[in-house]
């Protein structure tokens, strides 16, 4: 997705940003009723049901604009498929590091993604990193750190698994940064959605327990969050060009912590405070060098936004 002609006007900028707040909001619930119901059933079963609603968005969204048949024409299959694989195995371990880690914390160490791209994009798309970026990358690494000192966040299984979900996404971003130079937008989002729903459903089938009427309507919540988070995204890139709005994909931070206090009364010490506050600075420090190199290109990625826990 690419931000059209007339983004830049401000009054759509604003509107744009407002979207991309509510987004956040959206998915901010979206990943609390998750962390409700995987203390009850398996994160592989809860992932399988709400990939069913995001499946079913994103083919209907590519339906309007192609036949699938024509959307699944891809130059490079091997690379689909990887970037959906990655996605998938990224929800995977975020739903797994909620059945344990409080929300604030796990927001404060997935947020490190944007930091392992600038890391990733070295060796995959021939990136260069000066020193000052480099610089921001380290610091952001202290501060993931200071979350996970002896005696901040306990360092369990769940920790790793929020590791591991970050690294996944940054490299599912690498991966989708070089697919864009090839294939479509609906081409991506095709692959994406119908691996994504072989593999959570080829392992949420082996994980189902039978389930109450009232779980099944927060499962309907996690779903329609689902669709409702993509949807609003989607508006807002296109009333303004991603660089834009990445910046305010941070305010997940404060609202996983709000949430993580007003739904489980979960609060998150000072010090990790800090750490994440470490990490929100580099990676705006990473952002704004970055978009300083590609100001002179027309066309901008979109932000997956959502992606880690949606």
């Amino acid at each position: 997705m690419s931000a059209i002609a007339g983004a830049s006007r401000p009054d759509q900028v604003g509107r744009a940003i407002i979207l991309t707040l509510i987004t956040i909001g959206v998915f901010g619930v979206q990943d609390a009723i998750a962390k409700i119901l995987v203390q009850d059933y398996s994160p592989f079963q809860i992932t399988m049901m709400r990939y069913w609603g995001f499946a079913a968005f994103a083919l209907f969204l590519v339906a309007r604009q192609a036949p699938l048949r024509q959307a699944l024409r891809s130059r490079t299959p091997r690379l689909q498929i990887l970037r959906g694989v990655l996605l998938m195995a990224d929800i995977w371990f975020f739903a797994l590091a909620l059945k344990s880690v409080p929300l604030g914390e796990l927001q404060a160490i997935v947020i490190v993604y944007p930091l392992l791209v600038t890391v990733f994009a070295i060796p995959i798309l021939g990136e260069q990193v000066g020193v000052f970026r480099f610089a921001a990358v380290l610091a952001g690494f202290v501060g993931a750190l200071i979350i996970m000192r002896p005696g901040g966040v306990p360092l369990d299984w769940g920790v790793g698994f929020a590791l591991a979900s970050a690294s996944l996404y940054a490299l599912y971003i690498v991966v989708t940064r070089k697919v864009a130079a090839i294939d479509s937008a609906a081409t991506s989002m095709t692959y994406a959605a119908l691996v994504g729903l072989v593999l959570s459903g080829g392992v949420g089938v082996f994980f189902w327990q039978p389930m109450g009427w009232g779980d099944f309507a927060l499962v309907v919540m996690v779903m329609a969050t689902t669709c409702a988070g993509h949807g609003l995204m989607t508006i807002a890139l296109t009333m303004a060009p991603a660089s834009v709005l990445q910046p305010f994909n941070y305010f997940s931070l404060p609202w996983a912590i709000v949430l993580s206090i007003v739904v489980f009364g979960q609060w998150i010490d000072p010090v990790s405070l800090f750490g994440a506050g470490v990490i929100v600075a580099a990676g705006l420090v990473v952002m704004a060098r970055e978009r300083s190199r590609r100001v002179p290109k027309v066309a901008e990625e979109a932000i997956p936004g959502g992606e880690l826990g949606s």
